[in-house]
Order: C-alpha cells, then structure tokens, then sequence
C-alpha cells in the first residue's frame, strides 16, 4: 500500500537471524526471512552479516523500508583490534569457559552484595566482563590487541553503516542501556559506562573504544543507502518491547535459554546473584532470572525418545503429574540460575513403574519449567508485582508446555500467537524512532490464549529437593 511507512526489524539470536517487515502504524506484517547460524559457544561474527544478508534477501530486501533496528543475543564478546577487526571469534552467553573469571571478578569488586550494588547483578559467566578477564588471563597477546569491545546487536548495526571493504570507523560504533546493562562495566542506575572496572577487567589502562549508547527513540546512524538504524536491543529487552509488556507482566520465554523478565519503574540490586538488574529497551528496568536450558531439553527429550516435538508433548500429557515420582534436573549444558556452570543433568526418583516414555517426557518437560517456576519466585521475592505470566519463545509452541506451565504456576498463563517478539520489538523501536512520540505505537498482537489448571506444588517442591541435593555434585 502506497501509505505504508514500512520498518524492518531483526533478531540475530543464537541460532539463527529472522527479520520482519511491517507497517509501521499498524504492525502488519509485510514479508519476513530467516538465515541459520552456526552452532557452538563461540563464533566467528563474520557468520552473523552473512546470515543477515541471506535473511535480509529471504524476506525480499529492503526496498521500502524507512528505518531498521536489530535486537540480538546479549553478552557475547566481540574484541576489536585499533582497525575495528575482530581479534578472535566471539564467545558467546552460554560460553561458560569465564566462570572462575566470574567469581574472581566479584570478589575484587567487594563481594557480590557490592558488585549487585555496582552494576545491579551478580557476575556470572554469562557477562561481557568475565569473558573479557578470561581473554587477559587465557589469550594475552589477543587481549594486548584490544582496542575496542562490541556486542553482537550493536556490532552488527556498526556493519551495516560501512560499505563493504569501507574502513571501519569507532566513532559509529553505538548500542543502548539494556545492552550495555549485561556487559559487567555499566551502572543502568546511571546509564554510565564503569570504565574502572572495565580496566580491572582487563588488567589495563589503554582506553577502549566502546559504544555510545542513545535513547530508546533515536537514531544511531544510516546505512549506505540511507535507511537510519535505531539503538537496538538486547534479546529480552527487545522481546518485552515485542510483546508490549507493561509493568505487572512477567514474560517467560522459552528459547534456547529460559529467561523470566519484568518491567519495573525502579533498579534492583540482588545479592543472591539469581536476578540480573538489566535496563530494558524505553528508559526503564528488566529484572531478569535466566536459565541455560530450555528449548533444548525439549530435543534432547525428542532423541531420547525418537519422537517429534509434537509427540513428546502428547506424551507428555498423558502422563500424570509428577510423572509418578520421576524429576529432572535439566543442566545439559551447566546452569546460570543457579550459578552451577559445570553441572549435568540428573534424573531423580526413576523406577521400573517411571521408567517409560511418557513418564520421561513429562519429567523433561516439567524439569524445563520448574527452573523458571524458581525464576518468577525469584522475582517475587525482590518485590516484583506480578499480575500476569506471558509465555513466548518457541518451546512456547509445544502442546504440552502451556497446559503443564499453568499447572507449575499455580496461575493462569497467557500465550500470545506464535511470532518472532524479539525481531518484532526491534520493528517496534525502529517504528518508535520513526514516527517520534513518547511511546512505542500499540499493535494488534492478535489473539491471547489463556490457559488454566490444577495447581501441583507438589512437583516443584519435589523438583527443588533434588536441585538442593545435587548443589555440591559439581
């Protein structure tokens, strides 16, 4: 339509990149495309244009479109040498090779109370920071290279204002609060760089370019051919943008991590190190609990089973609660929340009368959620108000998860219809920067399923004595 204000919003995940075009006013969706990235904990970022072009080309290019903006994976490490090249392949969030990193790093900040109090969360192996520590402790002539640190969301939006073989220039490089929040070396209280702890971090006192960060409604910079590119976000905060959440709303998504976020007015600063106090992507706070396992369990549950993901939640759900005593501890790749980035996974409670496929699968997908169960709690405890339970991410789908998160919860659940949230709030900041006013335009999400069921405590109280017995295994 000829008065269509068209906006292209992008989400360059962990495993792939997807970009939506919409209308900007309506929220109506145009066209869209997808690209797969490479697998692993670490990547050459190189893969990360590629894969953008091949969406940016699936989704029918980008004639028409007014504005652009990229929501991505938050933490990864992408060091820069004085040129803007890459030193080394980026270590991505679920790389857990920093953790000691991590723990030396609180401890020279003052403890963990005084390192929530710094930067508003505890350091895990997740943060920029501790990967950062690694590489000066592990790689010291790539860390005596490093001039500059992006992450993958601004990193990518610094490519696509260079011409291909142009020189890369520091002074484009730019990022926003919610990113810059999950790095280690920035206040979201003050909105302001910590460059102290980043020289402790690297055990240095050379400068290091880093991105200036803007507001929510602004645009950083402008393509080659004249598009402008708005902040971007971090991957929760632009999925919260994504679904419109409003304070009061917590949503869970099931992605390759699980992560359950809050809008809030005010910062937290939790000690405990369960909930990172991240800025979200309109000036405000995204109180944020993340697990390192979720969609993935539903995989593995689909090979151990030799079934599909449709199936092994039918299973599912012909299962009793509880799965007749059997409980999963689903570490399969370590755990952030809790800190336990050696872990395994441990079924607990299996007998001959469990020991079939539906009890496992109910188990798995029980064991998936009873982690962000704790997540939400987590929230509560820091005084988060929580109204309502917004389930998204592509486990999402699964038949099974809704009916079993309800009955987890001991709550109703709302899921929204199927969509790309993250690459959808992107679209929504790009439109916001586009059309100005003091709010991101309202969009129809479609219709909202909401899904009851029988409250069962007792499978998460069963869930939390074997995540309490297992807390010294590893």
């Amino acid at each position: 339509m000829a008065n269509q204000k068209l906006i292209a919003g992008v989400d360059s995940s962990t495993q792939s990149c997807k970009v939506v075009i919409r209308d900007g006013v309506t929220g109506e969706l145009v066209r869209e495309g997808r690209a797969t990235h490479p697998d692993g904990t670490e990547v050459n970022p190189a893969y990360w244009v590629s894969a953008l072009d091949t969406a940016i080309s699936a989704a029918g290019g980008l004639d028409g479109v007014e504005a652009i903006s990229i929501g991505g994976q938050q933490h990864g490490m992408v060091a820069l040498d004085a040129q803007g090249k890459v030193i080394r392949d980026a270590l991505l969030w679920n790389d857990t090779r920093s953790a000691d990193a991590a723990t030396a790093l609180n401890k020279e900040l003052g403890g963990n109370a005084e390192t929530a109090k710094q930067i508003g969360s505890v350091l895990v192996a997740s943060f920029t920071a501790t990967k950062l520590r690694w590489l000066a402790d592990s790689e010291k002539d790539s860390a005596a290279k490093v001039a500059g640190v992006a992450l993958p969301h601004d990193w990518l939006s610094w490519q696509l204002q260079h011409s291909k073989g142009e020189a890369l220039d520091f002074g484009k490089l730019f990022s926003d609060r919610s990113e810059a929040s999950g790095t280690g070396y920035f206040d979201p209280t003050t909105s302001q760089y910590r460059r102290d702890i980043l020289a402790k971090v690297l055990r240095t006192d050379r400068e290091i370019y880093l991105p200036k960060i803007i507001s929510p409604a602004q645009f950083g910079g402008i393509t080659p051919s004249g598009i402008p590119i708005a902040p971007g976000a971090g991957d929760n905060a632009a999925a919260a943008l994504g679904i419109q959440a409003q304070a009061g709303d917590v949503v869970v998504s099931l992605g390759t991590s699980g992560t359950a976020f809050a809008v809030s007015e005010t910062p937290t600063h939790d000690a405990s190190g369960q909930v990172a106090g991240f800025a979200d992507a309109t000036g405000r706070y995204l109180p944020l609990v993340c697990t390192l396992n979720a969609a993935r369990i539903l995989d593995a549950a689909t090979r151990i089973l030799g079934k599909t993901h449709d199936e092994v939640g039918a299973l599912a759900l012909s299962a009793k609660p509880g799965a007749n005593g059997l409980s999963l501890l689903p570490y399969f790749e370590g755990e952030r929340t809790p800190n336990r980035p050696h872990a395994t996974g441990v079924f607990g409670g299996m007998n001959l009368n469990n020991s079939n496929a539906a009890d496992i699968a109910r188990a798995m997908v029980e064991g998936m959620l009873c982690g962000l169960v704790d997540a939400v709690d987590a929230l509560e405890k820091l005084g988060v108000n929580v109204k309502r339970i917004i389930l998204i991410g592509g486990a999402a789908k699964n038949p099974a998860v809704s009916q079993i998160a309800a009955a987890l919860f001991g709550r109703e659940v709302l899921v929204p219809p199927a969509g790309e949230y993250v690459a959808n709030g992107a679209a929504r900041q790009a439109a916001w920067a586009l059309l100005g006013g003091d709010s991101a335009p309202i969009w129809d999400l479609g219709k909202i399923e909401k899904v009851s069921a029988i409250a069962t405590p007792d499978v998460v109280e069963r869930y939390r004595t074997l995540r309490d017995r297992t807390e010294n295994w590893s």
